[in-house]
């Protein structure tokens, strides 16, 4: 079940929230305190006594000269900056535990949803949210934590001033209670703005997976312009968001500015003419006020990019609710049927949502065990959704699917996928080297296991480049030709020792030669395990022995 998505959770981060709201805390009181004893500096400096400050530091044993009060000064400014320095450690250190475990949900809740949940989300929006939205998140976490600061050090500034003069305190403290309330309608306006760039961000993430993947066409048709151009586009939308969004930040921060000074140069306007008050208490009160005027300014920037990146929160969290709406069941501890006998399909039935015809409609089929059968039919006719419940990863919504007699249904249907092996028409090969690639399917397999099933594979090929199972294949195997990166492929399929192998149009971009040599590989594999071909033609068709046509997601012939 699907818990609450929460950036703060406070049974593992409240200690660590706990320590930096502390160290906001003493940040705040030396500073205060700090400003606080510019009363009795500037006294003395004016040849006073200090007034009930001076009497304060007496009765703390501290000697009322100019020398113990500048040395206290001074301690208390090393003390907040030592304090400052811890405050913005822990904070970085929360942000990024709440960050990456939002992140690390996230993934997770991708890899163990359903396959039909899965299948519904654009690869492109939910790579955007993973990276690009989780980043925006922790901006906005880090902005939380500056506007809790900047609240606690404008509470001691308020408090010091109370201290010192709390008519004119209580005034400047009304000032900027109407100065934030006055700058709701600019928050608002960044909520929107934040809205649409996350909605921009998430087309060029997808202009830009769909241009990775279209490289190769693209080029080859001569189509760089109009690429540039529709990524520039979005570029475009982008850039006239975020400067909308400046522009409101910077608006904001003259205004404040402005507006801060004005009401500063009133308030000193009414200390001196009309309220009479000394220079030893105005002039702290002066430095109270000019402090509490940039500190109102990182609160205001600090609320207009929580607003702005809220709906980059919202996202995050709806992604990570979607797939863990539908988890795939715990397979744990639940053992594999064995395909002994055959696979059967009984009256199955498979509707996707949002589309109005089922995928597949009342299919019965039996696939002994040890069988080669080839799946053909028209595109859409519904052979990918069979070899996807062949291969457990979707379940029927009507009717079952039973090895050996054992309904594949919940833990069970889990489990027979560690008994299948999918090979598919686009080699997904990583960034690694050829031993990792393989290893992908089996992580225990030691060299002689990899090189057996290089063998049977048709690739010990493999075994004689540069660096042998070390040799770097680079992004995408691009480093080796499409058959041989079929052939790895297989390898990679068989070191699992299937039960059940699917290939789907494996062979479909090969040349004859390449084709010839995986064919001849799968061959060899005839009768050792059960083996669907889908849409082959060809070599690799002959060896069936068995076609079965689909049509309309019903079967046409078998």
């Amino acid at each position: 079940m699907s818990q609450r998505v929460r950036l703060f959770e406070p049974a593992q981060d409240g200690w660590a929230a706990l320590r930096v709201g502390l160290l906001m805390l003493g940040v705040a009181l030396t500073e205060s305190v700090g400003i606080v004893l510019l009363v009795p500096l500037l006294a003395l400096l004016d040849q006073g006594e200090g007034g009930r400050f001076g009497a304060w530091l007496q009765a703390l044993g501290l000697p009322l000269r100019l020398e113990p009060v500048l040395a206290l000064f001074l301690a208390l400014v090393v003390l907040r900056s030592l304090i400052t320095y811890f405050r913005q450690l822990e904070g970085a250190r929360l942000e990024m535990k709440l960050i990456n475990r939002l992140r690390g949900r996230a993934w997770y809740a991708l890899l163990h949803c359903d396959w039909r949940v899965a299948m519904g989300l654009r690869r492109a929006n939910a790579a955007n949210v993973v990276i690009s939205q989780v980043n925006q998140a922790g901006y906005v976490v880090n902005q939380v934590l500056g506007a809790l600061a900047n609240v606690v050090t404008l509470g001691g500034v308020a408090l010091a001033a109370l201290a010192i003069s709390w008519p004119l305190a209580l005034t400047g403290l009304i000032a900027g209670a109407l100065v934030l309330a006055a700058w709701r309608g600019t928050r608002q306006r960044a909520s929107r703005r934040g809205r649409t760039a996350a909605v921009t961000y998430g087309r060029v993430f997808s202009r830009l997976d769909e241009g990775m993947r279209a490289l190769r066409v693209i080029k080859s048709l001569g189509s760089e312009a109009s690429a540039v151009r529709g990524l520039t586009d979005e570029f475009a939308a982008l850039e006239a968001t975020q400067l909308a969004y400046q522009r409101d930040l910077g608006r904001s921060r003259a205004l404040l500015q402005i507006g801060g000074a004005a009401v500063l140069a009133a308030l000193v306007w009414l200390s001196v003419t009309r309220w009479h008050m000394a220079a030893a208490t105005l002039l702290p009160m002066v430095a109270l006020f000019a402090r509490s005027v940039p500190l109102l300014e990182a609160l205001q920037q600090s609320l207009l990019a929580l607003a702005n990146g809220r709906p980059a929160i919202d996202a995050v969290t709806q992604l990570i609710t979607t797939a863990e709406a539908s988890p795939e069941p715990d397979a744990t501890g639940v053992e594999a049927p064995d395909l002994a006998e055959a696979i059967a399909l009984d009256q199955v039935r498979v509707q996707f949502t949002g589309q109005a015809a089922p995928a597949l409609d009342q299919v019965s089929l039996r696939i002994a065990a040890g069988e080669m059968v080839a799946l053909e039919g028209p595109s859409g006719s519904g052979k990918s959704t069979l070899a996807d419940l062949l291969g457990g990863l979707i379940a029927p919504d009507h009717g079952t699917v039973q090895i050996d007699g054992a309904v594949l249904d919940g833990p069970l249907r889990r489990a027979w996928r560690g008994c299948v092996a999918y090979v598919q028409q686009d080699p997904v090969l990583l960034n690694a080297s050829l031993r990792e690639n393989l290893r992908w399917a089996a992580p225990d397999a030691d060299d002689a296991r990899l090189e057996r099933a290089l063998g049977d594979a048709a690739a010990r090929f493999a075994l004689d480049l540069p660096q042998g199972l070390d040799t770097m294949l680079g992004d995408g195997g691009r480093r080796l030709s499409g058959g041989e990166r079929q052939r790895l492929m297989l390898a990679r399929a068989l070191l699992r020792d299937p039960a059940l192998l699917i290939l789907d149009e494996a062979t479909s971009a090969l040349d004859a030669a390449n084709e010839a040599l995986v064919a001849e590989a799968i061959g060899r594999l005839k009768g050792r395990l059960t083996i669907l071909m889908i849409g082959h033609h060809g070599r690799l068709a002959a060896l069936a022995d068995r076609r079965i046509r689909l049509d309309g997601g019903k079967i046409a012939s078998a």
